[in-house]
Formats: C-alpha cells, structure tokens, sequence
C-alpha cells in the first residue's frame, strides 16, 4: 500500500494510531529509561531512590489508573485510596497465605482483587454520572477506609488495622523488609510501571480506548454506534482499579515497609486526583507530569526556603503545598484544561518548526 506524507504529518492509520509517530521521541524515551533504568540506580543516592523516585513512580502508576477511568471514560471517581488499600491489603494476606511465592507475583496479583471491588462500586454508573458518580465512588472510600479498620480478618492483631510487611526475596534478593537495598526495591518498581505504562498505551490506543473515549465524549452517541456502555463502563473500572491496587501494593511493600489504614484515607484520592488534572486529563504522560509536580512540590519547598534564607516549619510547606496546588489547579482548569501534558506538546511543536514560524 502507498503511503505519502503531507507536510510533516503522516497520512497513514498505522501512522495516526502510533504512540509515538516521531523519531525524536522514540530517541527521547530510550534515553530517559536507560537513564532510569541505569544511571539512576549505579549514581543515585538512597535519598533519591527513596524519598524521590520510588514514590514517584507508585503514585505516577496510580494517576495512571485514575486517568483511565476520568481522563479517557469520563467517569469521576474519588475512591482510588481505597482501591489502593485493597490492593495493599490483598497483597499482605496472599504474602503471608503463601510465603514462598515470589513477591512480584502477589503486587500484580493484588491488583485483580481491587479489580473486582471497582467492578461492583462501578454498577452505578450505567445509571448515574457526574457529580452523583462521583458521591458514589466516595461513598465507596468511607466503605473501604472502614472495612480496613473493623473487619478482624484484615487486622494484624499485633498493631490494630496495620501491614507490617515481611522480608521477602526475588531471586535471593531481598526485596521487601528492612534489608532490601534502595537500587532492588527501586528497580523492581520502576520494572512494574514501566510493564504497566505499555499496557495502558497499548490499551488507551487500541479498540477498547476508543471505545472508552467514545463514552466519555458522548455515551448516547456511543450506544447508538453498538457499544454497549455497561460493559464498557465495568471495564474502565476494572482497569482502573488494577492500577490503582498494583500502586498500593508498590507504596507499602516497596516504598513505606508498613501501614495504617489512614494511609488510604480521603486526602490520598484527592492528591491523586490532583495529579491527574493538573498533568493532563486523557494523558498517560500526563499521569508523570502531574505526579511529578505535586510529589516533588513540597521536597522542592523545603530544599529553596533554607536556601533563600527564609525558615519555615514543616506546617508551613504543607500550607505552601495546598496553596501552590490550589492556584495551579484554578489556573489549569481556566487557561488549559488539558493540562502539563498539552503544554509540553505545544512547547514541542514549537521547538520542531524554530526558528521558522510557520
């Protein structure tokens, strides 16, 4: 078949349904994971990989779950925390059900049991949307957050509600409890995201992303074209909730060591929520950029204070955090609704056609 470019934009379908249709940001991608996967761990230090990366990289993973539901169906959520717990707390009752499966196995297992609780907090959402979806889904995190604090078989009975995580290995590695190293436990986190960004690319740029799109742009006219919107629907949450259950299992395992329920708790969901607006609604880079700015705002706050001679308490970063947050989200949402995302492509652009305007 005989494909001719237009200009610089590719006329092909193969060529409009690429993830990344440009050369440069094939290029750009391979060296940002050889730089993740090797310089990151052989140069950086254990504050970077604990403090910086790691979490990073977890909460990337749950704006990525959440960005599917909201960003690419249109469904409001506000219960990711608690698809979190799920997750962290399906993963602490498989460890120590069956101690000698590897650990990778029971994070990835982990999501499939948050999975299915998304599966029936989502039946609503044939029949409502919108605001009332959305007081639905936070119904369902004070349901969550109750259940991981009043159901005896969830309890550790040492610490009331709590995870307290124990040492396991990935080859003989340990790569959970006090002796994994920070570059093992960085790695196999950076491993799992980085499975489950291609997974979602893959997903959000096939039929069922279109499908899922085509609800959020108009679910009557997407009923009337023979998709069939509960199902649709159901499966949004389904996937959703895997991510979100794999990045709880990641933040307590592989990042915290242990956990209490108010871990899981309401602001969780809205600082999530937060990434995904202010990084780009439908955007899996999107779900980087705003898990980036929000994670690293207030490590960001404390390192430029002292610097420029101003003393502030820890308090005071958080008030800072909210405040900064607050006028970005306001700011976004007038200006560009679409987001980090959309403004790293217009600066993009751009750069491609400098020095020549048009």
């Amino acid at each position: 078949m005989f494909y001719r470019e237009a200009g610089q934009f590719k006329t092909s379908y193969a060529a409009d349904m690429a993830v990344f249709p440009l050369r440069e940001d094939r290029i750009g991608l391979a060296a940002i994971l050889l730089v993740a996967a090797v310089a990151i761990p052989l140069f950086g230090s254990g504050f970077l990989l604990n403090v910086v990366m790691i979490p990073f990289l977890i909460f990337a993973l749950a704006a990525i779950g959440l960005n599917i539901l909201v960003g690419y169906t249109g469904l409001l959520s506000l219960g990711t925390a608690g698809f979190m717990g799920v997750g962290a707390y399906a993963c602490y009752k498989l460890t120590s059900a069956f101690p000698g499966v590897n650990i990778v196995v029971w994070v990835l297992a982990s999501g499939l049991f948050s999975s299915a609780v998304g599966v029936l907090f989502g039946l609503p959402s044939l029949r409502i949307k919108g605001f009332y979806l959305a007081v639905a889904t936070l119904a369902a995190q004070f349901f969550l957050s109750w259940c991981f604090i009043r159901i005896p078989w969830l309890v550790n009975y040492n610490i009331s509600g709590a995870i307290e995580v124990p040492t396991r290995t990935l080859f003989g590695v340990p790569v959970t409890g006090p002796n994994a190293a920070p570059e093992t436990r960085y790695l196999v986190v950076l491993a799992i995201v980085v499975l489950l960004t291609w997974v979602a690319s893959n997903l959000v740029h096939g039929r069922i992303g279109r499908m899922w799109m085509a609800v959020r742009d108009m679910d009557l006219a997407a009923e009337l074209i023979g998709i069939r919107l509960l199902p649709t629907k159901l499966l949004a949450f389904a996937v959703s909730s895997y991510f979100c259950g794999v990045a709880g299992a990641l933040l307590v395992f592989l990042w915290y060591g242990s956990a209490e329920p108010d871990v899981f708790g309401i602001d969780q969901s809205f600082l999530i929520l937060f990434m995904v607006i202010i990084g780009g609604l439908g955007s899996l880079l999107g779900s980087f950029l705003g898990a980036g700015l929000i994670y690293l705002l207030p490590i960001g706050l404390r390192a430029v204070l002292p610097a420029l001679g101003i003393d502030v308490q820890p308090s005071t970063v958080e008030h800072l955090q909210f405040l900064i947050v607050g006028s970005l989200i306001i700011g976004f949402l007038i200006a560009e609704p679409h987001g980090l995302a959309r403004l790293w492509q217009t600066v993009k652009q751009k750069l491609r056609v400098w020095p020549f305007p048009y």
